[in-house]
């Protein structure tokens, strides 16, 4: 439950009970909040009106006046306040930059994503996505002093404070280049988040994950790394560090945590110098031409050309020990292949779940392809972001305001 952290007037739970239903009520009357609080109608009327105190609620036209009035006393109408401010989802990858401003409820103000160097010193990254946030906020008409929180996606670990451990080559320095810090000024709540817990959480919530309570979002586009959830809950660990694809250098028939695409294109180009496929084949031209595009050959293996199913098999088959390994270690029920390469990733995935049974004891988990595509983590900053609007910002805010007026 939202909770207050001083006496609003009605008291903390009553006031957060309405809240919490608020944001998925809709358009509701004391009377909705009553069946679904067990609050008394005094109490629940008292809250309503503390939460329109505090400008977190409006009032609505009532029935009369939109027109679906019959008879009897017309119902006084609620609703959460479109005006009461946004939040920030924010995808800093490896090769890219994403930025979405949204509302506090369901809709999108500005998104834009653009690429990035990935050999950019951190101070020079660090400004570019600060910078990039002020830009987005410029571009959908609001305030600095509008915003409830901001999520921040790195392909780093990150602890509950925000911050990355040291990395060998300076890596997660460089991707998460002292976030918390650097955006702490933009809103009251501040995340930054490993990219692949977002994945998970952007596909428990509006993915291929719902109403699943153990999976993992295997993030496949640049390096492999997993966000776990297991009995509802993501994953964390001291560093942030669950799922972390470093241990993919370490098994035996995989040897690398760089993602998919990579794969796709290192196996196509050992097959035709093995001999295993035509040189005069179209698989076979591509390599020949350096330029393997992996959607290209996985579409080709999807067409059924032999070359490139023999390539999407191999791939499968790495997949599958990845898998396996991740079924051994978590108990997943689903793995969700993420990333931009999920919108063409079939043939590979059929590979896999003919051989995933012999890669574990356990039974093995469902594969299922992303239908979030390139922005799984910007979902997921958006949903978590809103997230801690609802569970911090909006009740500080709300608490503000009553001050301001007593």
């Amino acid at each position: 439950m939202t909770e207050v952290s001083t006496d609003l007037g009605t008291g903390r739970a009553s006031v957060g009970a309405v809240l919490d239903f608020a944001w998925e009520g809709g358009e509701f009357t004391a009377t909705d909040v009553m069946a679904r609080t067990a609050l008394t109608r005094s109490t629940a009327i008292d809250a309503i009106e503390t939460l329109l105190g505090a400008n977190v609620l409006q009032e609505l036209p009532n029935a009369r006046v939109a027109g679906s009035y019959r008879s009897g006393r017309p119902a006084r109408r609620f609703a959460i306040s479109p005006d009461l401010g946004v939040v920030v989802g924010i995808d800093a990858g490896d090769t890219h930059l994403a930025v979405t401003v949204a509302d506090a409820l369901d809709r999108t103000l500005v998104h834009h994503r653009v690429e990035v160097d990935r050999t950019q010193p951190a101070s020079v990254r660090r400004e570019l996505i600060v910078e990039q946030v002020r830009t987005a906020l410029d571009e959908a008409g609001v305030s600095p002093d509008h915003v409830l929180a901001v999520c921040a996606g790195v392909a780093a670990p990150v602890d509950r404070n925000g911050i990355s451990p040291p990395h060998p080559e300076g890596f997660w320095e460089r991707t998460n280049p002292g976030l918390a810090e650097a955006l702490s000024a933009w809103a009251p709540v501040v995340e930054v988040k490993n990219d692949a817990q977002l994945a998970a959480i952007a596909e428990g919530a509006l993915g291929a994950a719902i109403g699943c309570r153990d999976y993992v979002a295997l993030l496949a586009s640049e390096r492999y790394g997993g966000g776990v959830v297991v009995d509802g809950h993501v994953l964390h660990g001291a560093h942030g560090g669950v799922g972390e694809g470093v241990v993919f250098d370490h098994i035996m028939g995989v040897g690398s945590a760089v993602g998919l695409p990579y794969s796709v294109q290192d196996v196509a180009r050992h097959a035709v110098a093995a001999g295993d496929v035509s040189t005069d084949g179209a698989l076979g031209r591509l390599v020949a031409e350096d330029r393997i595009d992996p959607r290209l050959v996985l579409t080709l293996a999807a067409s059924g050309d032999a070359d490139a199913v023999l390539v999407a098999d191999r791939v499968g088959a790495t997949l599958a020990r990845i898998v396996g390994v991740l079924g051994s270690m978590y108990d997943p029920a689903r793995v969700v292949v993420c990333g931009a390469v999920a919108e063409s990733i079939e043939p590979v995935l059929a590979a896999a779940r003919r051989i995933l049974p012999e890669e574990l004891h356990l039974p093995a988990p469902e594969i299922l392809a992303s239908t979030l595509g390139a922005e799984v983590v910007s979902v997921g900053a958006v949903v978590t972001a809103r997230r801690a609007a609802r569970e911090r910002a909006v009740p500080q805010l709300a608490e503000q305001r009553l001050s301001v007026r007593a």
